[in-house]
């Protein structure tokens, strides 16, 4: 994929994921959504199975450099680095990647390469913010709890409607933060 004919192939598998899960990532489907020929496809993935991993690999390796980059301390203390991960989940809300992620999770509950991507984005997930609430002064089995509550509520939050309005739920979101920063 470093060539790049394969990144466009990709980015449609992704989008059609996220429209019609994974039973909607089909050869025809992504060629006619390029507008260009089926051929372009076996030109540089084998079958559907080799653009599936190659998917696979993508977001598992995208997701845990994000990860990695959005926990960096970069001069903030961990608490300060908490707050802003707080605030990028939950306050740009990312529709196309809150369903990439769904779809995804989806997959992963019949198919074994994908339950281990995800698998392997989770404990990245659960391990970096553990490392920043250790930093605090947490003890290692404290800080994985509170990493672990910290990601029910990023991925709790994204999930609820809230009746009020988006100021009630930024308010809401806000206080819950609060808490996990305690």
């Amino acid at each position: 994929m470093n060539d790049g004919k394969g990144d466009v192939w990709v980015e449609a598998g992704f989008k059609e994921l996220a429209r019609a899960g994974v039973e909607g990532v089909r050869v025809e489907v992504l060629a006619k959504n390029l507008g260009v020929t089926k051929g372009g496809f076996y030109r540089r993935f084998a079958d559907r199975a080799a653009l599936l991993e190659a998917m696979l690999v993508h977001w598992r390796e995208g997701r845990s450099a994000s990860i990695a980059e959005q926990t960096s301390l970069d001069g903030e203390t961990p608490r300060e680095r908490l707050k802003a991960v707080i605030q990028l989940y939950s306050e740009r809300l990312n529709p196309e990647g809150m369903a990439i992620e769904l779809a995804i999770r989806q997959w992963a509950r019949s198919d074994e390469s994908a339950a281990a991507a995800v698998a392997n984005v989770d404990a990245a997930r659960l391990k970096h913010v553990a490392e920043l609430y250790r930093a605090t002064g947490l003890e290692a089995e404290e800080a994985e709890a509170q990493a672990f509550l910290f990601y029910c509520f990023i991925f709790g939050q994204s999930l609820l409607f809230v009746e009020r309005g988006p100021r009630k739920r930024s308010q809401l979101v806000t206080k819950s933060a609060e808490k996990l920063l305690d």
